[in-house]
């Protein structure tokens, strides 16, 4: 029996859609190699099809559903892996500022404590020392240290002095020594002279 034209007909339109699935079905391999992303336009213009053939074909309807279903989960999967990690590093930057936020609020509390401690010495001290008592100190400052200078500069006067008067005793003790040698020679003439 001889197929009719309608039959040949629709064996070619059947021919011609399952070439287009196979073309919608390698259209999605090549996008998921690539990580391009997966929509009814993109995976239309790489299958060379209709978005129509897309939505009226059952069998391609599905395929592009699932194909976009399976996309959005793993890019949900990988974004909230990227999130997982991005959420990993800030919990322990916060872990790490929390931690110095502590040392440095001690390190205040300490450096509080210490100032107050300070401040409390200040107003005893000015408890124990009038006002006028601090200009009378500061005047009795001033005197001592200009008295200090004057002895200074006596000290040094004695100390040229001291060294003077000890050159003049050696050289008093040189010329008593040089003197005792000829005074002994005065007095024992040596046989040899005249």
């Amino acid at each position: 029996m001889k197929p009719t034209s309608t039959q040949a007909a629709n064996a070619a339109r059947q021919r011609q859609t399952q070439q287009k699935i196979t073309q919608v079905e390698t259209a999605i391999g090549q996008l998921r190699r690539e990580r391009g992303r997966l929509t009814v336009r993109a995976i239309a213009e790489r299958a060379g099809v209709s978005a129509t053939f897309l939505y009226e074909n059952e069998a391609a309807r599905a395929l592009v559903k699932a194909a976009v279903a399976d996309s959005r989960s793993r890019h949900d999967r990988m974004a909230q892996q990227e999130h997982d990690r991005v959420e990993a590093t800030w919990r322990e930057r916060a872990l790490n500022a929390e931690s110095e936020l502590t040392r440095t609020q001690k390190e205040v509390f300490a450096q509080r404590q210490r100032i107050g401690e300070l401040m409390g010495q200040i107003r005893d001290f000015d408890q124990m020392v009038p006002g006028e008592s601090v200009q009378a100190l500061t005047t009795e400052n001033t005197t001592l240290k200009r008295r200090v200078q004057q002895l200074t500069g006596e000290h040094r006067s004695l100390q040229e002095r001291l060294e003077g008067a000890r050159s003049n005793l050696r050289f008093a003790d040189k010329r008593i020594a040089a003197l005792e040698v000829d005074l002994l020679n005065v007095t024992n003439p040596s046989p040899s002279a005249p």
